[in-house]
């Protein structure tokens, strides 16, 4: 079943800081909120693809629940009316701040059927969040899980590496963490240095060295396996490929508008080097993937397939068998 989001973007009515690597007026395209809320979601949840079986309306900008309760309830009033009006809208959900939910905000969003609630994490790491200004702790965030979760909410947590003071140990640790909170999903954006932020200053004094699409890439083909093994939907992994973005926001660090493609050919790619070091091919190989999976598998230029046949020195092609899973991968020798 395929589900499409409408978006909204709520920029900076309620975040109570700019943390060093948000420019969230710049991302959402507008400093404004959409005046004709109702008009705006008539028009987008009217023009939903036929391709799509369902979608929700999404609330983002990152600290909804933290707008005056007035103003929050007249955006849910508007999807509600949506949701009543189109079949396909099933449901609701919104980005917020681990320090921006209460038992009150709770009923609040139960109130209108909610059904998502994202929480802007980042880190687990309380050094790496107090470098990066965020405003919360990591207690913060736990407290937040275990209210969300506890009153029936579906719960997906944005995880942000590369961040001041992070580390493949504070990086891994926090994915650690959130796989002992078990939310439903996750997102993850490598930390982008973006135009107008606090975050250019540092990378232009030399104070902030941002990941490399290459080192995101390594990091995020380790952790798209342990969420998923465990259940833990990936949602996303980098940045929106907008144009607004492409052209004008990105100053440095790992956007690259294949990103996703990138970390799943690198998982491809390390899930056969663990199949062939148990296996030791002597002959010519056929590796099998998923259907639909085999560009993953070959990798941009057919690179995995090259690094393959060097390191073990035998040739290899690449096939589909309709009985794997994503990301497995099985080998037969010719």
């Amino acid at each position: 079943m395929k589900h499409a989001s409408v978006s909204v973007f709520v920029p900076h009515l309620a975040c109570p800081n700019d943390c060093v690597f948000c420019n969230q007026k710049r991302i959402a395209g507008t400093e404004e909120p959409i005046s004709d809320l109702d008009g705006f979601l008539d028009e987008a949840c009217g023009n939903i693809s036929d391709r799509f079986d369902e979608a929700d309306i999404a609330f983002f900008g990152g600290s909804f629940t933290g707008i005056e309760e007035p103003e929050m309830r007249r955006y849910l009033d508007s999807a509600v009316r949506a949701r009543e009006k189109y079949k396909k809208i099933t449901g609701i959900r919104l980005s917020t701040r681990p320090d921006y939910i209460s038992e009150h905000i709770l009923d609040v969003l139960g109130e209108y059927g909610v059904t998502t609630v994202e929480l802007g994490v980042q880190s687990m790491n309380d050094e790496v969040l107090a470098r990066s200004r965020r405003g919360h702790t990591a207690a913060d965030t736990e407290k937040a899980v275990k209210l969300i979760k506890n009153r029936g909410f579906s719960t997906v947590l944005q995880f942000m590496p590369g961040m001041p003071a992070d580390t493949d140990e504070t990086i891994f640790a926090t994915a650690e963490k959130i796989l002992e909170m078990r939310p439903d999903g996750v997102r993850i954006y490598p930390c982008t240095v973006i135009k107008d932020t606090e975050l250019e200053d540092l990378y232009l004094r030399g104070e902030f060295e941002p990941l490399s699409v290459e080192k995101a890439a390594d990091i995020c083909a380790e952790l798209v396996p342990r969420f998923e093994k465990n259940g833990i939907k990936v949602i996303r992994t980098g940045l929106h490929g907008s144009d607004l973005i492409k052209s004008q926001s990105v100053v440095a660090g790992p956007f690259h508008p294949a990103f996703g493609e990138i970390v799943c050919s690198k998982i491809y790619l390390n899930e056969a080097v663990r199949l062939l070091d148990r296996e030791r091919p002597a002959t010519d190989t056929v590796l099998f993937v998923a259907k639909g999976k085999l560009s993953q598998m070959l990798g941009q230029k057919k690179n995995n397939l090259a690094f393959l046949e060097k390191k073990y020195g035998v040739r290899f092609s690449v096939s589909e068998d309709p009985s794997l899973e994503k990301f497995e991968v099985r080998s037969e020798t010719t």
